[in-house]
């Protein structure tokens, strides 16, 4: 398999790369909330599951671990919410596969979500992070102007 560098890291080359571009103006405890959901609905959205490349990993005692996707998961850093939803633009406009996640449907319950969801303008949300999951290339391409999360 070929290598790709970043930075002092080498890893192999993936045909798809996964990435997740976080927030960094939202408290962390959102963040991770956030990023649990669009991870799970990124997941669940993805007809061939064996671009995952999930594996089962197994300890030394026995134990399975399963469904661990071989693929690194990038974490990066968006300074706002207007730098994400002009990313989530592109991904759009590029039909890259995402998923998206906005302050209307944080904290509250399912019914009221939706209806929040539905009175809110694109324009007044407030996004904590997109989910990426498309061609390595594409994706790099899109979020090369990010920061590595640290």
């Amino acid at each position: 398999m070929n290598t790709i560098s970043s930075g002092n890291i080498i890893m192999p080359a993936y045909p798809k790369k996964l990435v997740a571009v976080l927030n960094a103006t939202v408290d962390i405890s959102n963040l991770l909330v956030a990023l649990a959901h669009m991870a799970v609905g990124l997941g669940a959205s993805i007809e061939n599951k064996e671009e995952l490349r999930l594996a089962d990993y197994e300890d030394a005692d026995g134990n399975s671990h399963p469904n661990i996707s071989e693929l690194p998961f990038i974490i990066l850093k968006a300074k706002n919410s207007s730098q994400l939803r002009k990313l989530r633009q592109l991904l759009l406009e590029n039909s890259v596969r995402h998923v998206d996640f906005s302050n209307n449907i944080m904290y509250i319950g399912t019914s009221q979500a939706h209806e929040l969801s539905r009175k809110s303008k694109e324009a007044d949300l407030e996004y904590y992070g997109i989910v990426i999951f498309d061609d390595w290339e594409v994706v790099t391409d899109l979020t090369k102007r990010f920061s590595l999360w640290k």
